[in-house]
């Protein structure tokens, strides 16, 4: 993927600093300048992208719904 050219504004370049494998699917903890970001993702995929801890990588965050509320 080319990432100049996608249209996802939300990009959160990072580093995975953990990944937690479950039965089917994993979570990947990034870490990025405004936090940890948690990404859940098939085992299949992981496996075949090759993610680990401590790799550089980009998480877009597209979402068609995102519900505020005040603290």
């Amino acid at each position: 993927m080319d990432i100049s050219t996608t249209r996802i504004r939300n990009q959160f370049p990072g580093k995975i600093v953990e990944i937690i494998r479950g039965p089917h699917r994993s979570e990947v903890d990034i870490a990025t300048t405004t936090g940890i970001l948690t990404s859940v993702i098939e085992n299949r995929l992981l496996d075949q992208i090759g993610l680990k801890t401590g790799d550089q990588v980009v998480a877009f965050v597209k979402s068609q719904d995102v519900r505020l509320a005040t603290v």
